[in-house]
């Protein structure tokens, strides 16, 4: 983009959209605003008549990547950006198409509801990059983007549209194109990779056929082809790009095995990915020639039963993920000698051990290793100087941590669940972020020193030996935001003064020896601030809980993600080049099953108080969770009524409320749930008919019903056992009856 150009910050731009005609606004501002002069007065309209065409609630007022930029000289918008912010309609008559000398335009990462591309984009015959990747368009796109002759990028990844190839080759200036995640179908034009500039193409996760023309004058450097089925023999043509450095074939689904020796052309080849193809076996021997110059190699789920000892030629790889496949035996000594080897996956394999002594990997460079769901027996080796982040779950190793881990100062996280280590937690994990300790068997108490720095995020410790107290240190782990010590036998009381943690969002605490009150004195709300995940079954607490109880709890302003999703990941400690993601574990009891819950979620909330001994009224103020899914208060002594209130946990998925002494009748209001999939109120004193039941059943969305095989039911048996004792204790009842 030639000229001087001034930036005007989005806020500042809004506050002149303040003093418009338009009412609306993003912002107030109290401060002065200058340099404004560069954007004439008809622009800063245009633009304001654009952001009032949609809802934009959603903008981040603080992402200063957002805003317009304006020529010195001239005073016309030549660049906007948007991202994340417009939802609604892009309608062809938008102001958006009065910006006609626009040169960089990016609205990625809306919500433009179900509309089509606008033929008026074509009107923009000066952008030079144009950006609408990550939004809702459907249908084709019009032919008018061919008049778009001085793009260079073009982005239209992660929409929904459809159609033959867009008609792009008389864009000649083009040198990055980007289709991904879409429904395109039909043949890639014969001239598509003879453009002269075009050096990025991304064609992942589409329906084309046919073949791909070729020519080794071709500029290209990047090419994604992977995902979908891409009909036709393309594998021999993309050899003849010399030129290319990284390119992306995964889950192509080809009918023959992929031979490596057809990339031996390649020879400024960095980053390969054929993960879901199968490989010839013969391809992956180290006589055979693979570019040297590779760093990135991606063959997950390739079926591969050997190791590859093609690898050994590799002294330029960085990064390996070999998961998903089918390897037995032992990981060679060889392979912790490369020199540049950072990143690994080894998971889900048949792996068994380890050649070499436990010191086979000390003086790797390894910074990132995940080698979890594997058969790996004894005792784990020592790792890494280097090691930053270590995942060895679901495995066989057995014996003691060992302690040369308090020697890895660049350790952030520590994942070994699911295997027989026994002995103590290790007193040094104090710097780590994220500790997964999860169904060993190790014993003792938890460490005083675990929060001497204020790293730890997450602490999962669950199904062990550990006993003891909960330490009063754990008030130095600011930064906690998981934390689980269920099933061990810790004795203590409810910990209160936890809630001093700004940023607990979940908090475990299960099938323990734990005792007491779980209610605060004078009535208080329970009041931890950020908490959306509270089990605490299975223990011995007991009190009453005040109508108060769930005032202010994180559950009932909970929000959904830009996509209108509810489910979303709760936690991501990614490490390491390529994004390995961490993401927490729970136990739980959901839908009248104990199921483990592999990834909580971000907006996601659920409730545990079964099997204790508490009792009196369920708090009113459970209404109050808007996003409650999971609400469990079997096994306890409450009385009286169900609240009505909990008719108002509109996300209510499953709820449980049996075995306890509550009275009156089921309430109406609980029939307006619709994603209401589990409820038990059996074993209690509710008053109610068969058809009554009934009547709560049919209310029921029936896809829903069968949801995850479960069945949504009330106890027809027990209900009629209700009727009898009502008729014949109906005397007693009334003169009893308890205030409620």
């Amino acid at each position: 983009m030639s000229g001087s150009h001034l930036r005007l910050r989005f806020l500042s731009l809004l506050l002149l959209c303040c003093v418009s005609s338009s009412t609306s606004s993003l912002f107030t501002f109290s401060y002065p605003v200058l340099d404004l002069v560069a954007c004439r007065s008809h622009q800063i309209q245009a633009f304001t008549q654009f952001k009032n065409e949609f809802d934009t609630h959603r903008c981040n007022h603080s992402d200063h990547s957002n805003g317009v930029w304006c020529d010195n000289s001239t005073g016309v918008v030549t660049k906007l950006q948007l991202n994340a912010c417009l939802s609604g309609t892009l309608n062809p008559n938008s102001s958006l198409f009065w910006f006609h000398q626009l040169r960089f335009l990016n609205l990625s990462h809306n919500n433009f509801t179900s509309t089509s591309f606008p033929s008026e984009f074509g009107n923009l015959n000066k952008v030079e990059v144009l950006d609408l990747s990550f939004n809702s368009f459907t249908g084709q796109v019009p032919s008018s983007f061919s008049n778009l002759s001085q793009l260079t990028e073009l982005h239209l990844s992660n929409n929904q549209l459809t159609g033959g190839f867009p008609q792009v080759q008389n864009l000649t200036n083009l040198s990055h194109l980007d289709f991904e995640n879409n429904k395109f179908s039909g043949t890639v034009p014969s001239s598509l990779l003879m453009m002269p500039f075009l050096s990025y193409l991304n064609l992942y996760g589409n329906h084309f056929t046919g073949s791909i023309e070729v020519s080794t004058s071709s500029k290209l450097e990047i090419l994604y082809l992977g995902l979908k089925p891409f009909e036709g023999q393309i594998l021999e043509p993309i050899s003849k790009l010399i030129n290319l450095k990284r390119l992306e074939l995964s889950f192509l689904n080809i009918s023959y095995p992929l031979d490596l020796n057809l990339f031996s052309s390649l020879k400024s080849l960095t980053y390969l990915d054929l993960s879901g193809n199968s490989i010839s076996p013969r391809s992956l021997r180290s006589d055979l020639y693979i570019p040297l110059t590779l760093e990135k190699l991606l063959l997950e789920q390739c079926g591969i039963i050997e190791f590859p000892n093609i690898l050994k030629t590799l002294q330029k790889l960085e990064y390996i993920d070999m998961s998903n496949n089918r390897i037995n035996g032992k990981i060679p000594e060889w392979l912790w000698r490369l020199p540049r080897l950072r990143s690994m996956s080894l998971a889900n394999n048949s792996f068994n051990g380890f050649e070499g002594s436990t010191d086979v990997l000390v003086n790797s460079s390894m910074e990132i290793l995940f080698m979890h769901s594997n058969n790996i027996q004894g005792a784990l080796p020592n790792l890494p100087l280097s090691i930053k982040a270590f995942s060895a779950g679901y495995n066989n190793f057995s014996g003691e941590i060992p302690l040369s881990i308090c020697n890895r100062s660049s350790l952030a996280a520590l994942s070994l669940p699911y295997n027989n280590f026994t002995g103590k937690i290790p007193q040094c994990l104090s710097n780590l972020t994220f500790v997964h300790l999860r169904k060993n068997n190790l014993e003792g108490s938890i460490p005083d020193t675990l929060c001497a720095g204020d790293s730890l995020q997450t602490l999962d410790i669950g199904f062990n030996l550990i006993s003891g107290t909960l330490p009063r240190s754990l008030l130095n782990c600011s930064s906690l935001e998981f934390l689980s010590v269920d099933n061990n036998r810790i004795k203590d009381t409810f910990p209160f003064w936890l809630k001093a943690l700004p940023n607990l969002q979940v908090l475990i605490l299960s099938s323990n020896k734990l005792y007491g009150p779980i209610a605060p004195p004078h009535q208080s709300p329970l009041a931890f601030p950020e908490l959306r995940i509270f089990e605490i079954a299975d223990n011995m607490f007991t009190g009453t809980l005040s109508p108060r109880y769930f005032v202010n709890w994180k559950t009932s302003s909970l929000t959904v993600n830009e996509d209108g999703d509810l489910y979303m990941v709760y936690k991501n400690n990614a490490f390491g080049i390529d994004s390995y993601v961490y993401r927490d574990t729970i136990d739980m009891k959901y839908k009248g099953l104990s199921m483990e819950q592999q990834m909580v979620l971000n907006s996601y909330s659920a409730i545990d108080f079964s099997g204790n001994r508490l009792e009196g009224q369920i708090p009113k103020s459970i209404g109050l969770l808007k996003e409650l899914i999971a609400l469990n208060l079997s096994n306890n002594a409450f009385t009286c009524h169900i609240p009505l209130s909990l008719a108002n946990a509109t996300e209510l998925e499953s709820l449980d409320l049996s075995r306890n002494q509550l009275s009156g009748t089921i309430p109406n209001g609980l029939k307006t749930l619709s994603f209401l999939a589990y409820i038990n109120v059996s074993h209690n004193k509710l008053k109610g008919e068969n058809h009554k039941e009934h009547r709560l059943l049919g209310n029921i969305n029936p896809p829903l019903k069968g949801m995850q095989g479960f069945v949504v039911f009330l106890w027809r048996k027990l209900a009629l056992e209700r009727m009898r004792r009502q008729h014949n204790n109906l005397r007693k009842k009334t003169k009893n009856r308890s205030k409620c």
